[in-house]
């Protein structure tokens, strides 16, 4: 592998975030979506994103996305307002060569700036024990696991639950974030 990059992701990643996506849908557990969203419905995520203060990037290899990740709200109430759910996706060719753990440690630390306190992995179904692992080696710990609450590829899927805090954590009270949230 090439020099692998990391940077914010752009409106005019949309094509390959979107690709990358689909495949996740269409082929993988890690998203309960059925049919992968189309790039006007990936660029109104994304935008969403942007404006809600939230941190995104892409990695890239050669000028070429084969990742991406993101931190969104965790729930839309306010007081999870400190609280993020962070997704991660790399290209099936990339996979294993840890474009996961570069974007998950950059997340986390971009997220921490942000005065984040608390990072949440939902990760689709327990047999997915590679990104359980990631999300292990980056300091989550496993919170609770839902069982049977998804149906796709013709079975029952868990949902994974792992935690981490960010910085001070539950430790100090946060500092009020100013950006808006969605």
């Amino acid at each position: 592998m090439t020099t692998l990059s990391l940077r914010p992701a752009a409106p005019d990643d949309i094509p390959a975030i979107t690709r990358i996506y689909a495949e996740a849908v269409q082929h993988g557990t890690a998203s309960f979506e059925l049919d992968p969203p189309d790039e006007a419905e990936m660029a109104r995520r994304q935008q969403a994103l942007f404006d809600g203060g939230f941190p995104y990037f892409v990695a890239e290899i050669d000028g070429h996305v084969i990742g991406y990740a993101y931190a969104g709200p965790y729930r839309a109430r306010p007081a999870y307002r400190f609280t993020v759910e962070d997704s991660i996706y790399i290209d099936p060719a990339a996979q294993g060569r840890g474009v996961g753990r570069a974007l998950l440690a950059r997340l986390i630390e971009e997220a921490t700036r942000r005065g984040f306190r608390q990072m949440i992995a939902v990760i689709g179904d327990s047999a997915h024990q590679p990104s359980i692992a990631l999300h292990r080696a980056a300091g989550f710990r496993m919170v609770g696991n839902f069982e049977n609450v998804g149906y796709k590829f013709e079975r029952w899927l868990d949902s994974v639950l792992m935690q981490r805090p960010l910085g001070d954590g539950a430790r100090t009270k946060p500092a009020e974030r100013t950006a808006p949230r969605t």
